[in-house]
């Protein structure tokens, strides 16, 4: 919006009183800027050389319409009647009266004191003409000279709007509650092709490019650099070539219609990824179609969501097209089958076993339910099989588009920053109680946790033989609060270190990460992330809410779980698959012992633990190189290739 002065000049002098601000400023929208001006000049009883502020607008909304006459060539009219002497004025004779505008912009005029604009109403007082009044002549002059050269105020417009822009730009808060990036937030249709141009690049033996939100963040100048470094991948990339004969025998299971397998999983989302992409290996083993796992309602959690509420069952289908048959529902000719039932599969059961047990059975009736596959499959399988179980795992299970996208979005608002870390916390009640471990918040916490192990000690994971003691000494506990924070601060992080924490509600709440809160003042969960409302879709629906747990670890700078568990062990595989990203694996045996003794000093003590967890960083590591190992959490070899000779 423009403001526009009106000033009438070759007027008789007068003497005054100068008018008030109020009432010799008036604002106006108006058509007939000559008009407003005479008649307000009559309403208020101004004197002959008054000012006044209009809004000068065109009409059919064209916007703010500029006046020839600029603000140069007013003063210069101003400042050449203040060297006319009196007798000339007195001798002129009554002229016509004219009106000069100028357009100045609104935020000019809103930058102005009331005393500033106050002060351009009074009559300047006569003064003998100097040398500065000469300068200020012929600077003026050159200012009117300029109003012909439309390219030197448009420039000036310019640099004014964008040192403005920068200005407010640099002024942002570390968090933005809010997307920094209102139109990058991508539409399904754009998450869909990019995920699905990574699987088919990753399929095909090449590494991803790098998408938008996941370009490589800008390190920190905070003196955390070190802590963002990231571990040599020795060139390792996702590579699934299978075998000739694992695609020959395709073509008879895709297209088998007499075998269906049905799998009831169980457990937190995490849990049911794992029992999912087993489900996937053991119906190519018995060359079965795959009916759309069934989600087992959480009794802890009360989840009753179903597979395509955390997945995208469409691209899961689409994804393993070439290795198993999906199918929604079993077909109406096996409805009535009664299904081959399985609840007790024994633990890491081969190939050899599966078709032993199954498969006879299955072809007589035609339907086999499992339940409980929770580590049911061995860990060593063929080299095609172990294929296909990073297939599913790091390709087929992706997560339905409203929890991408919101991920996506809560991934952003942390990352406009910097660099981020991800830290895994295990502080739940049921944790400690699980573990056999002690919070070591207060007595009053541990006796709450003593309770419960006592009144149900069926929950109870750990040796039941070993001491709190012992169990934490063996590095069987989980960290707390306070042992994070230092190995945290000895492994690089400073206070502006920026955190992302994971994890379900700690006992004692946030008095649990009161050691963490108080350290890092970047420390953010997806409640702080998020704006009102964007978790309310996903209220009561926990295995959701770990999906975007999930999703802002996997995508972060670095990774550290507190304790190990089922999303650790996925986002460690999900980080070695993606080319190695920063992983810290606590060493909690050897460095607890460090922890106790507090005769030592900080650099020591930091110097010791980063000597510690040297090769616990990620590195790439061979899955052969020790037994029982998971290939979706270790994908070196079957997975992932080296062409470049590096070991």
């Amino acid at each position: 919006m423009f403001f526009s002065f009106s000033l009438s000049a070759n007027q008789p002098k007068r003497k005054f009183s100068p008018p008030s601000f109020e009432s010799s400023l008036s604002l106006r929208k108006t058509r007939q800027p000559n008009q407003i001006a005479l008649a307000t000049a009559e309403e208020h009883k101004l004197p002959a050389t008054p000012v006044f502020l209009t809004t000068e607008l065109e009409e059919k909304g064209r916007g703010p319409r500029l006046i020839t006459n600029n603000l140069a060539t007013l003063l210069l009219q101003v400042q050449r009647r203040k060297e006319e002497s009196p007798t000339q004025s007195s001798q002129m004779a009554k002229p016509k009266k004219k009106v000069a505008y100028i357009s100045v912009p609104s935020q000019i005029i809103n930058s102005l004191s009331s005393s500033s604009i106050q002060s351009l109403l009074v009559s300047p007082k006569k003064s003998a003409p100097s040398s500065s009044s000469k300068n200020f002549t012929s600077l003026l002059v050159a200012l009117s000279s300029l109003k012909r050269c439309p390219k030197f105020w448009f420039l000036a417009l310019f640099l004014v709007g964008l040192l403005g822009f920068l200005g407010s730009g640099l002024d942002l808060h570390p968090l933005i509650p809010f997307s920094p990036f209102p139109c990058a937030i991508s539409a399904q249709t754009q998450l869909s092709s990019t995920s699905d141009q990574r699987s088919r690049s990753m399929l095909a033996g090449v590494a991803p490019s790098s998408s938008s939100d996941e370009t490589p963040s800008v390190l920190s100048q905070d003196g955390d650099g070190e802590l963002w470094k990231q571990p040599d991948g020795l060139g390792y990339r996702p590579c699934l070539r299978f075998s000739d004969e694992y695609r020959k025998g395709t073509e008879a299971i895709v297209n088998n219609r007499r075998k269906y397998l049905i799998v009831v999983v169980s457990g937190g989302v995490n849990q049911q990824r794992n029992q999912i992409v087993d489900a996937v290996v053991i119906a190519r083993i018995l060359g079965a179609a795959l009916v759309v796992p069934i989600l087992q309602v959480n009794v802890v959690w009360g989840d009753e969501s179903e597979f395509s509420d955390i997945f995208d069952l469409e691209h899961f289908k689409k994804v393993l097209a070439d290795d198993v048959r999906i199918v929604s529902s079993l077909p109406s000719t096996h409805i009535m089958t009664r299904p081959v039932e399985e609840k007790r599969t024994p633990l890491h059961v081969s190939p050899q076993w599966i078709r032993s047990r199954y498969l006879k059975r299955l072809n007589r009736e035609g339907v086999l339910l499992l339940r409980g596959l929770d580590s049911r499959l061995s860990k060593d399988l063929p080299s095609d099989l172990q294929k296909l179980r990073c297939k599913v795992a790091f390709h087929a299970l992706r997560f339905a588009p409203r929890i991408l996208e919101l991920g996506n979005i809560l991934t952003k608002r942390i990352k406009i920053k910097g660099p981020y870390l991800a830290l895994h916390l295990r502080l739940e009640k049921d944790v400690w109680v699980r573990t056999g471990c002690l919070p070591g918040l207060s007595p009053v916490y541990d006796e709450i946790v003593n309770k419960e192990r006592k009144q149900r000690p069926e929950l109870l994971t750990a040796r039941s033989n070993m001491s709190y003691h012992d169990r934490k000494l063996a590095g069987l506990c989980p960290l707390n609060a306070l042992e994070v924070t230092r190995l945290l601060k000895a492994l690089g992080a400073t206070k502006s270190t920026r955190i992302y924490w994971a994890g379900g509600d700690p006992l004692a709440g946030k008095e649990a990460l009161l050691p963490l809160t108080s350290e890092f003042r970047h420390f953010y969960s997806k409640e702080d992330l998020a704006l009102p409302g964007e978790l309310q879709p996903f209220a009561n629906k926990a295995s959701s809410l770990a999906a975007l747990d999930y999703i802002v670890s996997e995508k972060s700078d670095v990774f550290m779980p507190s304790h190990g568990g089922n999303m650790g062990h996925a986002i460690q595989g999900s980080r070695a698959y993606a080319g190695h990203k920063k992983y810290i694996t606590p060493n909690k045996r050897q460095m607890l012992p460090y922890f106790l003794n507090s005769s030592i000093p900080e650099a020591e003590f930091n110097r010791i633990i980063k000597d510690l967890h040297r090769e616990s960083l990620g590195q790439p590591e061979l899955r052969s190189s020790k037994a029982g190992r998971d290939v979706t959490k270790y994908p070196v070899p079957e997975c992932m290739c080296n062409d470049s000779g590096r070991t």
